[in-house]
């Protein structure tokens, strides 16, 4: 998935914890104190390690090291107080903004272990993609729920049951289920437009793309993929033949990969701190891509800026408004 990943060094002060915390749960001497969370019955939660993860209540203080898992967060109204890359969620993730207040942690997948510590958290959300190492360190002094952020064979279950676990540990299982019925309704609204305008069964490739050197590479989103599954309950058809990853169901291919595509409706996702538009600007007078069949007919469409593709229910809400727009008008 797309992302930058910087190493953050650790600090003198976290090393020294991270040392004095190795092999126990106990908080490190000179780790800040965890402030108790919520009152209320303990909740406990299995997370992706098949561990699990005991509260006193419902938790406050949050951080969320990656995208998806934040954006559930603040679609059930708990702000966190950390989040890993806060300018590249600002830029990619706007169904649900974070306030001024929220702490930078640093890049997904190697966030600072010394500012998640500062802030005390009763939770810290993370996903398979960080090493096990990490994880221990911030268990010294929070809990941590490591939850799979994608699964291709069932990319909108796997949504779901996201949403619903971050709902049990913040108590916030009334605002779950508001939200996973406001994108069934979506879903359904979505359908019916497109039945209306004639498009069901209708070819659809969603891609993006980047620019290395002047080469593009494009991502596919195949039937396993979040869009791809969103897209097919639509009753749209994804037109990608390929087969993609295990979590995320995307593929690569090139400009040439393109030609297999035929007669489609051809849609892709970029965002402008990326730079310039890799299917607009990359392939101008590229002979390829201007012989395609969807390139003449003029069915390629870029959606707006700030959807996530591999978010929650918020952001799918988002892509079926943009694509039925885009193609129903």
């Amino acid at each position: 998935m797309r992302g930058r990943r910087i190493r953050v060094a650790l600090g003198a002060a976290v090393a020294a914890l991270v040392l004095a915390a190795c092999g126990t749960t106990e908080a490190p001497a000179g780790a800040p104190a965890s402030p108790a969370p919520a009152g209320g019955a303990q909740v406990t939660v299995t997370d992706a390690r098949g561990k699990q993860v005991t509260f006193d209540g419902p938790v406050t203080r949050a951080v969320g090291l990656e995208w998806a898992l934040v954006e559930h967060l603040v679609s059930l109204g708990v702000m966190p107080v950390g989040v890993a890359d806060v300018a590249g969620y600002s830029a990619w993730v706007q169904a649900a903004p974070l306030t001024a207040d929220v702490t930078d942690v640093g890049v997904r997948g190697e966030p600072s272990i010394e500012t998640i510590a500062r802030l005390q958290p009763d939770v810290v959300f993370a996903t398979p993609d960080m090493n096990e190492g990490a994880i221990a360190q911030i268990e010294a002094f929070a809990p941590v729920v490591v939850m799979r952020d994608a699964d291709a064979s069932d990319a909108v279950g796997q949504m779901r049951r996201n949403v619903e676990l971050v709902a049990q540990v913040t108590g916030k299982q009334a605002q779950a289920a508001q939200l996973l019925a406001g994108f069934d309704a979506a879903v359904a609204d979505g359908a019916q437009r497109i039945a209306a305008a004639g498009l069901a069964g209708r070819r659809i490739a969603f891609a993006d793309g980047y620019l290395d050197g002047g080469r593009l590479s494009i991502r596919a989103f195949t039937d396993g993929s979040l869009i791809g599954t969103v897209t097919r309950e639509l009753g749209l058809v994804n037109a990608w033949a390929m087969k993609g990853d295990e979590s995320y169901g995307t593929a690569t291919t090139d400009v040439e990969g393109l030609t297999t595509l035929g007669d489609v409706e051809f849609v892709y996702w970029t965002n402008k701190v990326e730079g310039p538009d890799p299917f607009v600007d990359g392939l101008a007078g590229n002979a390829v891509w201007q012989s395609l069949p969807f390139v003449q007919a003029g069915n390629v469409e870029r959606l707006p800026d700030g959807i996530w593709m591999f978010g929650g229910p918020a952001s799918m809400r988002q892509y079926i408004d943009a694509i039925t727009v885009a193609l129903a008008g």
